[in-house]
């Protein structure tokens, strides 16, 4: 088998040269050998000319990856009561969206647990969430994400336009799904291998300051100071930096005859046969920390295969994928209105296929929508959800409505919840030298506060918090320097004292015309 032509190639006693084959464990999967396909029951192992260090074994199994990676399924056993826990430390309130957000969590989990019949017949739990900014419609998706470690996207319903239209068409939400999933794949593959590809980048390093054939003395005294970070801001010359092969270009997809529907195209290096392999090097002047960057990126490169993580990734995109649409009312117009506004119409009519699932081609390989979990989100402020696209609505079955935060969940976000804005700003102006201590009276009056104008004013939330604890820490983070070395108290008078000029301007707008 060509690995020019596949990217991988089975085992081959010819292979004498390769010490340690980088491997990539993929169970119950084909590999295309001439015309035919055959099933591979054992691990895949995906070679790389030239490359001695391994990849992955095949004890690198699900149960065996390390935390952290896409691979790892330890959270994805939580129950949903259990999730609903761990959603309790970051959000406040909102009890009937934890459970809808849990509940729709595991079922993705349960499907994975079916037999491949039955699993193609098990559709993901679509939801449109209903609720004002700043409730916790957004944080809540972006944490159940992280407790699944799925790829996760969040997108804007209003950056996209109807096919045909300048801008983006809804298809490159997959797209950019893809990318995303494939960053967050090499991140893991180099958290992996990070003790390889640093063995090797010191060797490489070293030997562009002191050369390969030193004393041995020499050189361990340079990898000393290299170690400590002696070493950093010495910059090499360009005729002591070996040259390094410049990355390979992207593949342009073409169309494809063969066959192959799950591929659907050809990938096809324009670049490389027009101009054939270059070489390039680094700047003249390249510091030691800047070409150490360099050679950890080329190594990471070389040790991984594009064409197996490319496939790795559309297969998680496709099982575990998640995507976030946010302000899908802001792309509805009210029926009650006259006029009819088809621009945004057309944009919900493409959405419509996308969710309902169909193949998205990428540069990467075809993709299959529909098994990802759609989530949009509105505000529904001048519209109802009623008036969005009656095929569409029930598309996302499942129908969420936030309810608006009161003065107690604003006393138990400041209080209740991990990393919350006051531990925040305690650690910040911490860093300064500063003691700052928020009393419980003053953290009620900041409560009490927010629940005033966001029912006076526009009600954005949570988000007000941020606009009062900014206000109230104005005069100490300006001047820091003069606090430096002191206990500031953040009590109940403090928070009277500009409780004025918080209230005044927007009392004074209910009398302007």
């Amino acid at each position: 088998v060509s690995t020019q032509s596949t990217g991988f190639s089975p085992p081959s006693p010819h292979m004498k040269s390769i010490k340690r084959p980088v491997m990539f464990s993929f169970p119950q999967c084909q590999t295309r050998v001439g015309p035919r396909f055959r099933k591979q029951t054992t691990p895949l192992r995906f070679f790389r000319h030239g490359s001695a260090e391994r990849v992955l074994s095949s004890k690198d199994t699900a149960e065996n990856t390390t935390p952290g990676t896409l691979d790892n399924d330890s959270h994805v056993c939580m129950y949903p009561r259990e999730i609903v826990n761990e959603l309790n430390r970051y959000v406040i309130g909102q009890e009937d969206a934890k459970k809808a957000f849990a509940i729709a969590l595991r079922s993705r989990w349960r499907r994975l647990q079916l037999s491949s019949e039955l699993q193609k017949e098990v559709i993901p739990k679509n939801m449109l969430v209903i609720g004002s900014t700043g409730v916790g419609k957004t944080e809540i998706a972006r944490r159940v994400a992280k407790l699944y470690d799925a790829p996760f996207l969040k997108v804007e319903a209003t950056r996209y336009t109807e096919v045909g239209y300048k801008g983006k068409d809804v298809e490159s939400i997959i797209v950019d799904l893809v990318e995303l999933t494939i960053r967050q794949i090499k991140e893991a593959l180099f958290k992996k291998l990070n003790s390889q590809i640093q063995a090797a980048v010191e060797e490489k390093v070293l030997d562009s300051l002191c050369g390969p054939d030193v004393h041995s003395s020499t050189r361990e005294a340079f990898r000393t100071m290299f170690r400590k970070g002696m070493l950093d801001d010495r910059y090499l010359e360009l005729d002591s930096v070996s040259a390094m092969t410049a990355p390979e270009p992207d593949p342009v997809p073409l169309p494809s005859n063969s066959g192959d529907e799950k591929e659907g195209f050809v990938l096809v290096d324009i670049q490389g046969l027009l101009q054939g392999p270059q070489q390039t090097s680094p700047p003249k002047n390249t510091t030691v920390s800047a070409y150490r960057s360099r050679i950890e990126q080329a190594e990471t490169e070389r040790i991984a295969d594009k064409a197996v993580i490319a496939r790795k990734a559309i297969e998680v995109v496709e099982q575990r994928g998640i995507v976030f649409i946010d302000e899908i009312d802001k792309i509805c117009v009210n029926k009650d209105l006259e006029g009819k506004d088809n621009f945004h119409e057309g944009v919900q009519k493409d959405l419509l296929p996308l969710i309902e699932g169909t193949t998205v081609s990428t540069k990467h390989g075809n993709v299959d929508t529909s098994k990802i979990l759609f989530i949009a989100s509105g505000a529904f402020h001048s519209c109802k959800p009623s008036d969005l696209l009656s095929e569409l609505q029930g598309r996302l079955p499942i129908r969420i409505q936030m309810s608006p935060l009161t003065e107690k969940d604003f006393y138990n976000i400041l209080v209740n919840t991990d990393n919350s804005l006051i531990k925040q700003q305690e650690a910040l102006l911490n860093a300064e030298g500063i003691q700052v201590k928020f009393t419980d009276e003053a953290i009620h009056e900041i409560a009490a506060l927010s629940a005033r104008l966001n029912t006076n004013t526009v009600n954005i939330g949570a988000r007000r918090l941020h606009t009062i604890i900014e206000k109230i820490m104005e005069d100490i983070s300006f001047n820091c320097e003069e606090y430096r070395g002191s206990t500031v108290t953040i009590d109940s008078s403090r928070i009277e004292h500009i409780k004025k000029e918080i209230l005044l301007p927007y009392d004074l707008q209910r009398h302007i015309i």
